[in-house]
């Protein structure tokens, strides 16, 4: 394999591109999980007809009326895998979770499944001894876990309120991974109040020690990595901006509206924690779940994203491949000198194995040198939501 090969993850598939190819990777194990579905619905499918119907729908067999096209399947991440030409990838469904590897010959295999959690932002460590990964619990927080390359031995690394996100191994240490990590806010109920912005931790495995190594009062800084310099990279993400200005209109109109944004706002908080966290969203109604797809596709680290304000944003920049993120996130390399402002408009990275970057904006993949800051694009391709070098 050559640093030019890449799998990236789009619209929850899974495509893979090198010298001379690229390919959607179709996983054996979602198809055989969408053709056991339309066996279920066709074997049901006379309950929902006739004069039962309507009440067979109410009750016992209420969901049974979806076809197998609308049940969700999605590749949430990927990573290289230990041998070479090998792709590791996280899949999930509104039931369960799992992780998988696919060769280049196609060939795949099911390391690990569970209807517990969801685990995602799949990692390999560079010897292959080991996979990193993020868990996503019931209780709307998310942990670390570490589990063999076969799938075995899955155990949590880090616990607590909070979101732990996006581990990454240091290449320098054996035992050590940086990731971004959120404090979740309880009241005095125990209910879900906030979270704090992301940092960025160091976790060392042998001692359980962990220690910041970066964080920012206005921002949320995503994806972190270190490269085998020692240098840290992350994407900056600002935080929405508090209205300081008095307006004596807007308050009046605030006041009167203040219930039923309340309401909306505390709705639609659980429900994006829900979806992030579980695949389900909190409301049940039909509408509901034909529209929750739409709203998958446009999540990006835990946000959702708006294309029409992005690309107001970034009026004037590629017209072939506007980014789908505003051009205030930025990819930003720190070191003990200071932090240097890489790429603008990032959306998600990688290192290849000669130390370049690749990293995308949604619409295309380029290639960055940081030695000499030269630039090229390598494709266009439709809203890209996570790349891996391979």
């Amino acid at each position: 394999m050559t640093d030019h090969c890449l799998a990236y993850v789009a619209q929850g598939k899974l495509h893979w591109r090198g010298d001379g190819f690229s390919r959607e990777l179709e996983s054996l194990f979602a198809r055989d999980l969408r053709d056991r579905a339309a066996q279920i619905h066709n074997r049901h499918a006379w309950k929902m007809q006739g004069t039962g119907a309507q009440f067979m729908r109410g009750m016992l067999w209420e969901g049974m009326e979806r076809n197998a096209a609308e049940f969700r399947i999605a590749m949430t991440s990927v990573t290289r895998g230990r041998a070479p030409g090998e792709v590791l990838y996280s899949l999930e469904t509104d039931e369960i979770s799992g992780v998988f590897a696919v060769d280049a010959s196609g060939a795949e295999r099911r390391l690990f499944h569970t209807a517990d959690f969801r685990i995602r932002h799949l990692a390999m460590h560079s010897d292959g001894s080991a996979l990193a990964a993020s868990i996503a619990h019931s209780n709307l927080c998310s942990n670390l876990a570490v589990l063999n390359p076969d799938g075995s031995d899955l155990r949590d690394v880090t616990e607590g309120d909070s979101v732990d996100l996006a581990p990454r191994w240091v290449p320098s240490a054996e035992r050590r991974l940086v990731f971004q990590s959120a404090g979740v806010g309880r009241d005095a109920a125990g209910r879900l109040s906030g979270a704090s912005p992301f940092s960025v931790q160091e976790l060392d495995l042998d001692s359980g020690e962990i220690t910041c190594l970066a964080e920012d009062p206005e921002a949320d800084l995503l994806g972190p990595q270190k490269s085998a310099d020692g240098a840290l990279y992350y994407i900056r993400r600002p935080r929405p901006m508090r209205r300081n200005a008095l307006d004596p209109l807007a308050i009046v109109k605030d006041t009167v509206l203040f219930p039923f944004r309340l309401s909306f706002a505390v709705f639609q908080f659980f429900n994006l924690f829900s979806m992030r966290y579980t695949g389900r969203p909190l409301s049940t109604s039909r509408g509901a779940v034909q529209r929750m797809p739409d709203l998958r596709r446009m999540m990006v680290w835990g946000n959702l994203i708006d294309v029409d304000q992005a690309a107001r944003e970034n009026r004037g920049g590629d017209p072939d491949a506007p980014a789908l993120v505003p051009s205030t996130w930025h990819l930003v390399r720190q070191t003990s000198a200071g932090k240097q402002v890489l790429a603008k408009g990032v959306l998600s990275y990688d290192f290849t194995r000669d130390g370049s970057i690749l990293y995308s904006n949604g619409s295309s993949i380029h290639r960055l040198e940081p030695a000499t800051d030269r630039t090229e694009r390598i494709f266009v391709g439709t809203m890209i939501e996570q790349i891996a070098a391979l």
